[in-house]
């Protein structure tokens, strides 16, 4: 008789998606709130990625993290607005990794500004 053992669940990766900039400087608030999550989740692995003018792009950071072992991914698009980009584009991205990756279980968050905790965030900052 076979014996059999429990799976570990999968390793759960993280992309915090961006619009991108030529701009170095323009990328450290997102990749301040990667160092963030890693602090807070050490062991969590996190990528930032951009839809266009710096890499990586959303694929590359979903091979990288499937890669280290992820099998299930979260993208979490730091926009606050929802445009064409959140509503059409992301979408199609997402499909083209379940695509490329099949077995992998993708996660697309709404955007950063459709949370109320944001939202009140700034508020508050904007009253303090």
């Amino acid at each position: 008789m076979a014996v059999s053992t429990p799976t570990a669940p999968a390793l759960r990766g993280i992309i915090l998606l961006a619009h991108g900039s030529r701009d170095p400087q323009w990328r450290e608030p997102i990749e301040a709130v990667a160092t963030q999550i890693r602090t807070m989740a050490p062991g969590t692995p996190v990528r930032c990625a951009y839809l266009e003018l710096c890499a990586p792009s959303m694929p590359e950071a979903a091979t990288d993290l499937i890669a280290e072992g992820a099998g299930f991914i979260r993208v979490f698009p730091l926009f606050f607005g929802v445009g064409k980009h959140a509503r059409e584009d992301l979408p199609q991205l997402v499909e083209q990794v379940r695509t490329s990756h099949p077995g992998i279980d993708i996660e697309l968050l709404p955007s950063a500004g459709e949370h109320q905790a944001l939202t009140a965030l700034m508020a508050g900052i904007a009253l303090a």
